[in-house]
């Protein structure tokens, strides 16, 4: 695991060269990471008016470098002296889960390309266990999938206040396993997740390819069935496109109800414009409402980080929001089809995430079989997916031009001898990096 530090330096040069390095020493100076989880960073800050404008103008921009950097979804909270003598006193964590009330079903913007999904979340929250168990939603990023699984789990909270929920990302399953055979925790482990009512896991596919944890998950998965607890997990893709996930699984996985969503049609997007520039509180004229759903289709994250974005360039420009305005704030959020590049960055991290290995450890010197495979495949796929040169996939590592072409030299080979587990890796983790663009 990444350590707290780490994240948030990258996080800070991040922002750098979105606000530049005066804003960044002005709000950022004296805050510091208190903790840093899947679902929460928290920061501290002595300061009432620089906590004030963190929470209200740099928020956004911590929350899209989180995202970028390390595909996080992780919420900024900013603590002053006492909430942080709360945090602090408040000792173990509750086991019980809170979900943002925000994401329910009332708030969810309903179209053609999600109505089936939202219909079978609702009858899932309606009567967990008893029907389309498991219920398995796949789509692309950003189409709603966390919001349906957020608003399943406060459907049944409001119903049965006591219910036992888990949530849990495939990635972060991973980690759990590891951490919990390392401290030889492995029962607690098992009960947490195997006592569950409702058992919630996001991205489901980054489990695929990990013997282990396909094992673990097997029996977990087992256990909650027989038991009529209510499975519902998420996905890029449907199970049968998961090329290394067991086969056992796969059958699992579609035992109850396979529901997909996919990128919202153009009266959809309007909605979801202007219910979120509502909530908001921007007033965005038709004609530019119109002009960013013409231009602005990936997803529904897409939709509402430029509607964050606008409001963003309103308070820190004071500029009105008229169509010739909006369109220079957001024209670096369009992208010609086809032409989009992953980072380095962004390779790195998914294959971080796929092998479950310290992104540090990847990058440095350790030559570990455990690690010189996936870095290895790292330097093999920054190759084959972006324009860098051999001495620029080298920085990215603290390598030099001929220790990179060695290492993907022997992924070619490997890939040309017929190497089957290798191949279907970096098919899994190319679609992984393709699902972020």
């Amino acid at each position: 695991m990444l350590s707290s530090a780490y994240v948030w330096a990258k996080v800070l040069g991040y922002m750098e060269e979105q606000l530049g390095a005066v804003t960044i020493s002005t709000w950022f100076d004296d805050a510091e990471v208190v903790e840093l989880t899947g679902e929460h960073l928290i920061l501290y800050s002595p300061s009432d008016f620089r906590r004030d404008i963190i929470r209200k103008r740099c928020a956004d921009y911590v929350h899209e470098a989180l995202k970028q950097l390390f595909n996080s979804d992780a919420k900024l909270l900013v603590f002053g002296d006492q909430e942080l003598d709360a945090h602090r006193n408040r000792g173990a964590r509750s086991t019980a889960m809170d979900f943002n009330p925000q994401f329910n079903f009332d708030n969810f913007v309903v179209g053609p390309s999600n109505r089936f999904a939202h219909s079978a979340a609702i009858a899932v929250s309606n009567h967990p266990g008893d029907v389309y168990n498991p219920l398995f939603i796949y789509g692309p990023p950003g189409v709603g999938k966390t919001h349906l699984l957020y608003a399943i789990a406060n459907g049944i909270r409001k119903q049965k206040p006591d219910a036992k929920i888990v949530y849990i990302k495939g990635d972060q399953f991973t980690n759990e396993l590891i951490a919990a055979i390392q401290s030889g925790k492995n029962i607690e482990f098992r009960n947490k997740y195997r006592e569950a009512d409702l058992f919630l896991i996001d991205d489901i596919q980054f489990i695929a390819g990990k013997e282990t944890t396909q094992e673990e998950f097997f029996h977990t998965f087992n256990k909650l069935y027989e038991e009529h607890k209510q499975i519902v997990m998420t996905s890029d893709r449907k199970p049968s496109d998961m090329l290394t996930l067991e086969d056992r699984l796969k059958t699992r996985f579609e035992w109850g109800l396979l529901a997909d969503i996919q990128p919202p049609d153009y009266e959809t997007r309007m909605a979801i414009l202007k219910n979120k520039a509502v909530h908001l509180g921007l007033n965005l004229s038709d004609d530019v409402c119109n002009f960013i759903a013409i231009n602005i289709t990936n997803n529904v994250r897409q939709i509402e980080g430029t509607v964050k974005k606008i409001m963003a360039y309103r308070d820190l420009n004071n500029m009105p929001l008229d169509l010739d305005n909006i369109k220079r704030a957001i024209n670096d959020m369009f992208k010609v089809e086809g032409n989009a590049l992953p980072t380095p960055s962004l390779i790195i991290s998914q294959v971080c995430k796929f092998y479950s290995v310290d992104e540090v450890a990847l990058r440095g010197n350790q030559k570990s079989k455990g690690i010189a495979e996936p870095r290895q495949v790292a330097m093999y796929l920054v190759r084959k997916l972006t324009n860098l040169s051999f001495p620029d996939i080298g920085k990215e590592f603290g390598k030099d031009h001929s220790t990179v072409m060695y290492n993907i030299k022997k992924v070619e080979v490997a890939l040309k001898d017929g190497d089957t587990d290798l191949q279907n890796n970096i098919r899994d983790i190319t679609a992984n990096i393709n699902s972020c663009l």
